[in-house]
């Protein structure tokens, strides 16, 4: 009986999510024929009708490739292929901290390898039809083969430590693993910027003259210090253009995509960091750090409780014995379907931050109409959809819509 209500219960949010795209692509097609407000100087009518072409394109890509993932989730969890593939694994993987390992990897694998055709057609065919795609095939092999390395190398040593504490401690091991991640994400953000992502593209010192004094200047009048300022080969792959800056610490590194740069002003440029630098200053980040530590602590100690319950295999009908890694996917899942009505809550919380950051933009350049005119050119760049439905952005958006935050900056523009 458990087994059909949490089916009915995926049924029904998987539907609604459906439901909201369906609206939300319907509302594109109802509103968005002429530029918004504070958008003309960005986007005309026929490239506001392209824009909409390609949110309708992507859109469909990704409802297939949603289609597939949720068919395929329903066959492994509702239609026994769990228990068969848990058997497999099994079979040749001995040792509680092998078969974990193996069992995630190979099923990380098998996910990745489904969504290759989609993501050839999403390069190969959206994006180079609309203009964005300069990356080629050797590139996007090579690119491929890297990062599953990368990955199954990362992917093993935290599966590892993972399933070996759980061995080690068997009544304390949510105590410990909650601390391994928490060590494990904070050692991946450090080395990330400067041993991964060299590996997928070239940074080099700005070229741009006169940038690089302009963004020191914002910086410091923040109260930041400036490692690099640097640009990246992000125009070998696509058009798309953003900017971010990472760092522990007072010592920042800004990197800047070399499209943005070709697109946008230096004021405007410098605007778009101090949005993020506004993240830091208001402690966004640590506030999101602690909140998702908070919850991670909580939920480490439920998975314990749970995963020692015997009755969870049975919630998705499973009688028979099932491996610690099995019964992690039926909790994974049944977790899943409870976390999904908070969504709108998260949405609504992070676009708080982003606009607190947008503020204290305005504030820190004392230029809102920089920020403003960024905000414009980045949305008409990179074809975003302007006219997104109220309701879908409430769900989904992590950042309030673009005309919505334009307006809002215009507005602050003319207090002044």
């Amino acid at each position: 009986m458990i087994k059909y209500a949490l089916f009915f219960l995926f049924v029904l949010e998987t539907f609604f999510a459906y439901w909201l795209r369906h609206i939300n692509l319907k509302h594109l097609k109802q509103y968005g024929t002429s530029p918004p407000k504070g958008f003309e100087d960005a986007i005309d009518a026929e490239k506001l009708r392209v824009s909409a072409a390609y949110t309708l394109d992507s859109s469909r890509l990704g409802l297939w490739e949603s289609l597939l993932d949720d068919l395929v989730l329903v066959v492994f969890l509702f239609g026994g292929a769990l228990a068969l593939y848990d058997g497999f694994i099994a079979s040749f993987a001995n040792g509680p901290v092998l078969n974990g390992i193996c069992f995630f990897l190979i099923l990380t694998w098998v996910q990745t390898f489904l969504g290759i055709p989609f993501d050839l057609y999403g390069t190969f065919g959206i994006e180079a039809r609309y203009g964005f795609n300069t990356t080629t095939v050797r590139v996007w092999i090579s690119d491929f083969l890297k990062s599953q390395a990368l990955g199954a190398l990362l992917l093993s040593s935290l599966l590892g430590g993972v399933f070996w504490l759980i061995h080690w401690s068997p009544t304390h091991w949510w105590i410990w693993v909650w601390a391994f991640m928490a060590f494990f994400s904070l050692f991946m953000m450090f080395i990330s910027p400067y041993v991964i992502e060299p590996l997928f593209n070239k940074f080099e010192p700005v070229t741009e003259p006169g940038l690089e004094d302009e963004i020191r200047s914002v910086m410091e009048k923040a109260g930041l210090s400036v490692g690099r300022v640097t640009q990246m080969d992000a125009s070998r792959r696509s058009k798309h253009s953003n900017a971010y800056f990472t760092g522990i610490g007072k010592v920042k590194r800004i990197v800047l995509y070399d499209t943005l740069i070709s697109q946008m002003t230096h004021g405007e440029i410098a605007a778009v960091l101090a949005h993020e630098i506004g993240h830091w200053k208001k402690k966004h980040i640590l506030k999101r750090l602690l909140w998702a530590e908070a919850l991670a602590f909580g939920g480490s100690w439920l998975a314990y409780q749970l995963l020692n319950w015997p009755g969870l295999p049975g919630l998705l009908g499973y009688s028979e014995p099932l491996s610690l890694s099995a019964k992690m996917v039926v909790l994974g899942f049944v977790i899943s379907l409870a976390q999904f009505p908070l969504t709108p809550f998260l949405s609504w919380r992070s676009r708080c931050h982003e606009r607190e950051a947008d503020r204290f933009a305005a504030d820190l350049t004392g230029k809102p109409e920089d920020l403003a005119s960024a905000m414009a050119k980045l949305s008409a760049e990179n074809l975003s959809n302007l006219f997104p439905h109220p309701w879908y952005a409430a769900f989904y958006y992590s950042h309030p819509p673009a005309v919505e935050r334009v307006e809002q900056l215009k507005r602050w523009a003319n207090e002044r």
